[in-house]
Order: structure tokens, then sequence, then C-alpha cells
């Protein structure tokens, strides 16, 4: 399976790219090195080889799932972050904004579903339809936000992480994890207090006591809060570079949330 998928990529990438683009051999190096990154690290911590192609029933957010759903938060934010680091990676390789949204996009769209592919052979995951819509959707995303800059100004996908610093997979780490959406007063020309510009409405996800899987303590919360946007200051203040990374990351702490436990 794993093998083919490589294949139909190298078909794919053939027909995007004309025959006197040099760049596309960057592409795809970059991808096959992510393919490769993919593949060592699920047989490490993943468990990849260890069974015959088997699919799995992960039944989206629901309380008694592996991860009450934070699994699936995470496929789609991956895909997003990771999705938008190639399309400006993409871009600085001389694409125009629109080849590279594209492009990049598409390129990992194919490394999470490369990604579905591997977890296919492993005893304890399996090829799942849930993963594969939210790496659509997350790689969607992506796409749309670099190609319409309205949109970025207006919203940021975010995750809240603070590492526990006891485990190696920090890509899986949901109990230390948080999903949000924020919506940022700024991208609003209605809003024209200076003060208020810094405004931000969070609307989040994230799941607790799911490491052993579900139990009689484990959480599911949806949560709206209040926020300032940490982007613009940092932005305002002469450090862009820390203000583009307050756009994906949420700093903790820093918001008033009012949550709602799905499990109760």
């Amino acid at each position: 399976m794993i093998l083919r998928f490589i294949i139909v990529f190298a078909f794919l990438h053939s027909s995007l790219f004309g025959e006197g683009d040099e760049r596309k051999n960057d592409i795809l190096y970059t991808n096959l090195a992510g393919a490769a990154l993919i593949t060592g690290w699920g047989l490490v911590n993943w468990d990849y080889g260890k069974s015959a192609p088997h699919s799995s029933n992960e039944q989206w957010f629901g309380k008694d799932t592996k991860s009450g759903g934070a699994d699936k938060a995470g496929h789609l934010y991956a895909s997003y972050f990771v999705g938008t680091g190639l399309i400006n990676l993409y871009e600085n390789w001389g694409y125009d904004k629109e080849k590279a949204a594209l492009y990049g996009s598409l390129s990992y769209f194919f490394l999470m579903n490369y990604m579905e592919a591997g977890d296919a052979f492993s005893d304890r995951l399996g090829f799942s339809y849930e993963d594969t819509i939210m790496n659509t959707l997350g790689a969607v995303s992506a796409y749309l936000f670099a190609t319409y800059p309205d949109l970025s100004r207006r919203v940021d996908l975010r995750l809240e992480y603070v590492p526990s610093f006891t485990t190696a997979d920090i890509v899986t780490e949901y109990e230390k994890m948080k999903y949000l959406i924020a919506i940022k007063a700024e991208g609003f020309e209605s809003i024209t207090n200076p003060y208020l510009r810094y405004g931000e409405f969070h609307l989040g996800y994230y799941t607790r006591h799911y490491d052993e899987g579900f139990s009689d303590a484990s959480e599911r919360i949806l949560y709206v809060g209040i926020g300032f946007n940490f982007s613009r200051l940092a932005r305002q203040s002469g450090y862009p570079t820390t203000g583009r990374f307050l756009n994906y990351y949420q700093l903790p702490y820093t918001y008033l949330p009012f949550e709602k436990d799905l499990n109760r």
C-alpha cells in the first residue's frame, strides 16, 4: 500500500510540473524526505510493520473513543500548520503565491495520508477514514489561509501545548494540548478602538485523562474564551517573526475560558 502511494505521488508530481521547471525536483525530494521521516518515526513510535494492513473505525469525537477526538483535531492542525510551512518554503523558492499555496497544501496532503497508509500496518492504529478527512480539511485550510489574506487577518488556527517532557512522542501528547480557533478583532475594520483591536474570541477543544483510554475521569472540554492578541503586540514591538509564530501557537494562561465538559 505504501509503495503504491509513493508511485501515485510520483505520477501526480510529474503531471503537475512542466518539463522546464528546475525546481520540481526540490519539491519531490522534500516530500520524499518527509515520507522517510514519517516511516522512521512510525517504526520507532507507532509500531509500523507489525500488522497486516487493516482499518479502524475511530468514531470521531465520541466520549468513549481512544482520545476523545483530540487526535482528529490534531490531524487537522498538523496538516494546516506544516502545509503552511511548505507553502512559505515553496514561495521562497520562487513560486508565486497561488502555485506555492497549491503545491504546499498538496505536499502535506500527500505526507499526512502517507502516514495514514503507514498506520494501516500498525497493530495499535489502523487506517482511519476519519483521519483522512481531517487531513484533507487541514490541507484545504492551509490553501485558503494562504490565498485569502482577509481570512488570515481575521482568523487563526492555533495549538496550545505545554509538554510533559516524559515522552519522546510529542506529536500525540494530547493530554497536554488544546486546539482552538481565534477570531481577531484587528482583522475587522469596523473595530476602530486601538485597545479593542488587541482582543480575540476563542473557540477551543481539548481532552484530558484519555491516556489509558476512556474512564469515568475522562474529560472532553469545549470552551469559548476572551484572549489578547500577542501576535499583534509582537509585530508592533518590532518582532515580526515572533508575531508570525504566535499566529499558530497559543500562549498558555493568557485568556479567560468558559468551559463545558461534554462527558458530564
